[in-house]
């Protein structure tokens, strides 16, 4: 079961009452339950003979039985205008409207998965932008939307486009080399709809002619884009794989970075210095390696990957052990929208509790879009968006 209480019709008031309740917050799970919604809103939280008793009478009852609810869960990276069998060259043949068709499609999907809220890191023609607003308006079904729209980046490099020959002279719609040209960019995309600016920071698994470990945007590219992003009240997320490109981006203040997948020493110190989000897309490894070359992924993507993915989850647990802020994020649109949280397993395995993996996807993740007052725990004044599942998700995370 997944509830977007803004998506939700029927009556203003709602008395659900679970077998249990997680308190992500303090890491407990509170047996018998009920949590009481007034509109889109969490009244009241606490014990459900309590909560029974003392609601008016005409109040509906959701009985939920032995279930488990939880808030709604958070991906901080997903591309939901973007499905994975329009790889490589495939994804040529798609126009924008498909793109946006694609996006109403995976929302759905996304939501039925249990996340609720979602941050959509890039996509062309500002086909997100429309989606959250389609949503938001209720003639969409899906979550909470976040959206960058297309992500900055430069000349030749992972967020430009590298597939077509030099007489099409094609380039990417927010490609921008130099501070200058940079932030006029930067304008121009929350000019258009964006909650957030994408910057791509260095090279791409998945990106034709780039290598993942080389720093494409320079620091003082990086600065520009991050000073005139903060003027207008954005925060940036950096697309990172290599070590220096990661450093240089979190120098020039980002919010989060994107992958992380060749992450050093200095930088784990900085991250946790500075409180910069580590999101690390560890689980679509196998879907590449397994499903790529079906999907129209380039051979040369294939082979990074291979040399990428199993850096990726190393650093990933040394992350763990450095006690960076890590929040949630799949890179879904790699792999089949609707799979996100088949990651949790792949973060506890990799060093994370039960616990904190749940976190990263609830409380971290509101943290970190700036949502911490609005999603991600089952409190008085937060959204009502929930999900029940069966068993204690604390004991068993899949």
């Amino acid at each position: 079961m997944a509830t977007n209480a803004g998506a939700r019709s029927g009556p203003t008031r709602l008395l659900v009452k679970a077998g249990a309740l997680v308190d992500v917050r303090h890491g407990r799970v509170l047996a018998n339950h009920a949590i009481l919604i007034e509109g889109d809103r969490i009244a009241e939280v606490g014990p459900a003979d309590v909560l029974l008793a003392r609601a008016p009478k005409e109040t509906p009852v959701l009985d939920l039985g032995r279930l488990t609810v939880l808030p709604g869960l958070i991906d901080v990276h997903v591309h939901l205008t973007v499905n994975p069998e329009h790889a490589g060259y495939r994804a040529l043949s798609i126009s924008v409207p498909r793109e946006a068709l694609h996006g109403a499609a995976n929302a759905w999907r996304t939501l039925q998965a249990g996340f609720t809220t979602v941050r959509n890191l890039g996509a062309s023609g500002y086909a997100d932008v429309a989606l959250r607003e389609a949503i938001a308006e209720g003639e969409v079904l899906g979550p909470r939307l976040l959206v960058s729209g297309p992500a900055l980046g430069i000349t030749g490099g992972h967020c430009d486009n590298n597939l077509l020959a030099p007489e099409f002279r094609y380039k990417a719609e927010a490609v921008a080399d130099g501070p200058w040209t940079a932030r006029a960019k930067v304008r121009e995309v929350i000019k258009y709809g964006a909650d957030l600016i994408k910057v791509c920071a260095t090279g791409g698994v998945l990106s034709k002619g780039d290598q993942p470990g080389t720093q494409q945007y320079t620091f003082e590219e990086l600065r520009a884009i991050v000073e005139e992003a903060h003027k207008l009240g954005r925060k940036v997320a950096a697309h990172a794989h290599g070590a220096e490109g990661i450093k240089a981006a979190i120098r020039a203040g980002v919010a989060s970075i994107e992958h992380a997948s060749l992450i050093d020493e200095e930088g784990l110190r900085l991250a946790k210095e500075r409180g910069t989000y580590l999101v690390m897309d560890i689980y679509n490894h196998e879907f590449i390696i397994q499903h790529g070359e079906r999907v129209g992924m380039l051979p040369e993507a294939l082979e990074k990957e291979r040399q990428v993915g199993p850096l990726q989850r190393e650093n990933f647990a040394r992350a763990v052990r450095a006690g960076v802020k890590i929040a949630f994020g799949t890179d879904a649109g790699v792999y089949p929208h609707g799979d996100n949280a088949k990651q949790f397993a792949v973060m506890v395995k990799y060093g994370m509790t039960p616990l904190d993996a749940i976190r990263s996807a609830t409380i971290w993740a509101a943290e970190l879009l700036g949502w911490a007052d609005r999603v991600g725990a089952l409190e008085p004044g937060m959204f009502a968006d929930l999900i029940a599942v069966e068993g204690n998700p604390l004991e068993d995370i899949t």
